[in-house]
């Protein structure tokens, strides 16, 4: 059901709710026109393995609604989270054959696919969706180095409230329900989910999280639907600034 009634929404880019930030960004209308002719709507239910480590691919795209883990298993079984895909994070590698994490679909999740191939020549033949895919990778390599001080430094309780500062964001970024500092948003990641990706125990995440309600950094109307009454004091419990960047 969510694929078909998703689909239509799909077809027509001047209607993607992530139009403006995806890898087709600035393209210009005869581009878009060219990306029509391979692109595919897929959808995955929450727990779905969209790509597994080591597979060839056959697309690449990007995600429309839902949102997605990056994970590495070890060969004794043990796996690690080491990423999230929200919407408009790009999946896939131009140029290369195979996957190196397993991709798995946390919620239900939607995505715009294109033909790998086809794809390729048109970054080849198009510099500024080459351009814009470099962006976009670069962005995701400073993430990727920002979460390892997450890891690495941060306490749970600074962990706890720069992974909702995470997800406040990129919600606001998307949505019109940002005002005046108050944002909105439900919780994409279970409890469980959010303790494996930050190296903490349930009992942690879950008491950091009352104790962040508690505090009134922020509200929650059931176990999802979190409210940021202030963004920059969640970001300085994030040990953050206004910028996202660290307080030095």
């Amino acid at each position: 059901m969510l694929k078909e009634l998703l689909k239509p929404s799909l077809r027509n880019c001047g209607d993607c709710p992530i139009r403006h930030r995806a890898v087709c960004a600035r393209c210009e209308e005869d581009e878009l026109a060219v990306l029509e002719k391979m692109k595919y709507c897929r959808s995955f239910e929450a727990g779905q393995t969209v790509i597994w480590a080591g597979d060839e691919t056959s697309f690449v795209g990007s995600v429309v609604s839902g949102i997605a883990t990056l994970t590495q298993t070890m060969e004794d079984g043990r796996s690690q989270m080491v990423g999230l895909l929200q919407p408009s994070d790009f999946v896939g590698r131009p140029g290369r054959d195979g996957a190196v994490f397993n991709v798995i679909a946390v919620s239900d999740l939607v995505m715009c696919c294109f033909r790998k191939k086809q794809f390729e020549d048109l970054v080849h033949s198009t510099p500024h969706i080459a351009q814009r895919l470099l962006e976009m990778t670069l962005d995701e390599l400073d993430a990727a180095r920002e979460w390892m001080l997450v890891l690495g430094r941060k306490n749970a309780r600074e962990k706890i409230a720069s992974l909702l500062s995470i997800f406040a964001r990129r919600d606001a970024s998307s949505s019109s329900n940002a005002r005046e500092g108050r944002l909105e948003f439900d919780l994409p990641l279970t409890r469980e989910a959010m303790a494996n990706y930050l190296s903490l125990t349930l009992e942690t995440v879950s008491r950091q999280i009352s104790v962040l309600k508690r505090d009134g950094v922020i509200q929650l109307q059931g176990k999802r639907h979190v409210i940021v009454p202030d963004l920059d004091r969640l970001l300085i419990e994030a040990g953050d600034d206004d910028d996202g960047g660290m307080i030095v």
